[in-house]
């Protein structure tokens, strides 16, 4: 009979101690971006590069590189990658190639994958910059020679959360 109230009172400590860990809630930095012309949030938990990891506030994850398949890639390898499109001078948002549509978890988005390989935007005359909202848009400003793409070697985690901020 000791033993057994020895184990309710731990039980009882233990789920004490699950209730209060509750009320420490984390606080991460929440970004925009665009995605077919929408407005998207994500936070950023992850990254492959050591700097970017600084300024974005995030684990320095250099394993996160193996994600990435050898090139060239034919087209029907599917990898867990998808292209998200940073712009180095911070012109504007970075832009995602998918997410969760509708946000959260009635998505029907097969797509979509919170592990983006970076490819960077680079303005080819910075007298010509204009907002981009989608990847289609950032394909149609390379096509007209505005822009050029760089594949990079980045990986980072940015799942997209199922609201935007207030």
């Amino acid at each position: 009979m000791l033993s057994r109230s020895v184990l309710l009172i731990l039980f009882t400590l233990w789920l004490a101690g699950c209730a209060s860990t509750q009320n420490n809630m984390a606080r991460l930095p929440i970004f925009q971006a665009w995605h077919d012309g929408e407005q998207v949030a994500y936070i950023t938990t992850d990254v492959s590069d050591r700097k970017m990891a600084k300024e974005m506030q995030a684990n320095y994850a250099p394993r996160l590189r193996d994600a990435i398949p050898r090139y060239p890639k034919p087209p029907q390898v599917k990898t867990v990658l998808e292209r998200v499109y940073g712009f180095p001078n911070k012109e504007q948002q970075n832009i995602f190639a998918s997410a969760p549509v509708p946000l959260g978890y009635l998505s029907r988005d097969r797509h979509y994958s919170p592990l983006w390989l970076m490819y960077w935007v680079v303005w080819n005359n910075p007298k010509d910059v204009y907002e981009l909202t989608s990847e289609e848009a950032v394909f149609e400003a390379e096509e007209s020679g505005l822009i050029r793409i760089e594949r990079s070697d980045i990986v980072v985690n940015c799942p997209v959360l199922p609201f935007l901020p207030e």
